[in-house]
């Protein structure tokens, strides 16, 4: 048995995690809404709105937040 059928490259890593934080910031339309209205409600209390949504941290709703409403003044 080779090591090489069981190893994989840091590029491979790397790859798939890329490909996992990716679809993780994808957000069905009830979902955004969801975001919209709490954040509306509470602000940045991104614990609160991720206790709002199954499956969802904190950290991912203000990272999709951050890249799709943030803006750079």
């Amino acid at each position: 048995m080779a090591d090489s059928e069981h190893s994989s490259t840091s590029d491979e890593i790397y790859l798939d995690y890329q490909d996992e934080e990716n679809s993780k910031l994808e957000f069905s339309e009830d979902e955004e809404e969801l975001v919209i209205r709490m954040y509306n409600l509470v602000g940045e209390r991104w614990n609160l709105i991720a206790g709002r949504i199954p499956g969802r941290t904190a950290e991912e709703i203000e990272k999709y937040w951050n890249s799709r409403y943030s803006t750079s003044s």
